[in-house]
């Protein structure tokens, strides 16, 4: 398709919101040969880049390398822990968000995208206004992004009650935290936290940790997080919250009341769909979340939605998809629908936990007989040299394709790659067998796994 834009105001895709599913798209549109203006009231990049995986990652890193100076003697380096320099720590977790804002910018400019600083509203199926301006599109895609939700009466104040784009911006390590939720930001945090130094309790309604993976990944993270002395309460629900001269007092289920500096909340994030039109031109919500057919088309006819305000997993990867299908789609290319549970998910704790596909519960439910194989990381040679320990998890239809991959332990989430393609080719254990894993890798275990389950175990025990 040709760019067909006849006037500054006019394209051929009006994208409302530049985070990580409203710039691919854009990215990909223009490479298609289409016209493309993006609007975005902040920065282009949206949660991800600025207040979400980016940073947190930076901040998780930063915490593995004061894990490995704390517990360096057990490798015969002699390294000891001085102390975290939050300062430090902001100053590389910027530098980092900067150098790849800088380049996002670049690469939008090359491609011929109009980037519209400002807040957009939709004002019909063909128009996103800004301001006193109005941009008409051929299509347009919705893209707004989320925020970080709360509980009802529960009010975040920035300083002692703090939602995770607060806590990236902390100038210090906090002495104590209770983190409201167990889901991912929840344990990333609580992981990261407790690297730097501080004594951390999660509160999670739930009966586990990242409830939404495999129930045996969430023992496994549960283990590992009592070892390192991280305490939770799971299936507690949240009360109230008392804020002091010395931080917070946090109120649960049973009477009981944690005292720390900090409540970080991490129940969730919500979409950002109110007030910018879309009931009002006609776009169906549900609870909030826009929704969309197979084709990701809002039950207005040339209206798409893509990344966090489509019901399904927050992702940026998922946005990313998302995006490059719209384009795909708009671009007359008839793109394959997405599988959500072909998404790969990693959250990156430590241990990191790491999956695609069907948990065993959803398999079970959806097949009616699986089989299942742990292949524990203790056989796995690179995983005994990290010093990690967890497992692979393989969740097969009864003599069928593998419809589950779980993986918990250090670095696990590099995996992920491999295992998407076993979940997405439809794979069978004997497919991936003869497949030859570099020794000594983790990536070993995915193979090893394979191997045992196709009947020819090598380093495997049952």
């Amino acid at each position: 398709m040709t760019n067909t834009a006849d006037s500054g105001t006019t394209y051929d895709l009006v994208i409302l919101g530049g985070g990580s599913g409203g710039y691919a798209a854009g990215l990909r549109a223009a490479t298609l040969g289409l016209s493309v203006a993006l609007v975005e009231k902040d920065k282009v990049g949206g949660t991800c880049l600025h207040r979400g995986c980016i940073p947190t990652k930076a901040l998780l890193h930063a915490a593995e390398v004061a894990d490995s100076a704390r517990e360096g003697e057990q490798f015969g380096v002699r390294t000891t822990l001085e102390g975290v320099d939050m300062g430090g720590v902001n100053k590389y977790k910027d530098g980092v968000v900067d150098r790849l804002f800088k380049g996002l910018q670049g690469q939008l400019k090359a491609r011929g995208i109009t980037v519209i600083e400002g807040e957009g509203r939709l004002t019909s199926p063909t128009t996103v206004q800004v301001g006193d301006t109005t941009y008409t599109g051929k299509n347009v895609v919705l893209a707004s992004g989320s925020y970080s939700r709360s509980l009802p009466g529960l009010e975040l104040d920035g300083n002692r009650v703090i939602a995770s784009e607060h806590a990236l911006t902390l100038d210090r390590v906090p002495e104590s935290a209770v983190v409201l939720g167990g889901g991912v930001i929840g344990v990333e945090f609580a992981s990261a936290w407790t690297s730097f130094g501080t004594k951390v309790t999660i509160v999670e309604a739930l009966p586990r940790l990242v409830p939404a993976e495999d129930a045996d990944a969430s023992k496994a993270l549960e283990r590992a997080f009592r070892k390192r002395k991280i305490a939770f309460k799971t299936g507690t629900a949240f009360e109230s919250v008392a804020v002091t001269d010395a931080g917070v007092k946090v109120s649960v289920a049973g009477g009981e009341v944690i005292e720390a500096e900090v409540l970080l909340v991490a129940v969730g994030r919500g979409p950002n769909t109110a007030g910018l039109g879309y009931e009002e031109v006609g776009v169906a919500l549900d609870r909030g979340f826009v929704t969309v057919d197979q084709t990701l088309q809002t039950s207005v006819p040339g209206v798409y939605a893509v990344g966090d305000i489509v019901p399904g997993l927050q992702l940026a990867h998922r946005g990313f998809q998302q995006g490059i299908f719209v384009a795909e789609h708009i671009a007359g290319l008839n793109p394959t629908p997405i599988d959500e549970a072909g998404i790969p998910r990693v959250t990156y704790s430590e241990p990191e936990v790491a999956s695609v596909g069907l948990t065993e519960e959803q398999a079970t439910a959806k097949y009616g007989e699986v089989e299942t194989l742990n292949y524990p990381l203790g056989g796995n040679g690179k995983s005994q040299i990290l010093k990690t320990s967890g497992f692979v998890k393989l969740v097969r239809a009864k003599e069928g394709a593998v419809v589950g991959l779980h993986m918990v332990g250090s670095r696990v989430g590099e995996l992920i790659g491999e295992a998407q393609l076993i979940y997405n080719w439809e794979a069978y254990p004997a497919d991936v067998a003869p497949l030859v894993h570099a020794h000594p890798t983790q990536n070993e275990a995915l193979g090893e796994a394979h191997l045992a389950l196709a009947g020819k175990a090598l380093h495997f025990h049952d």
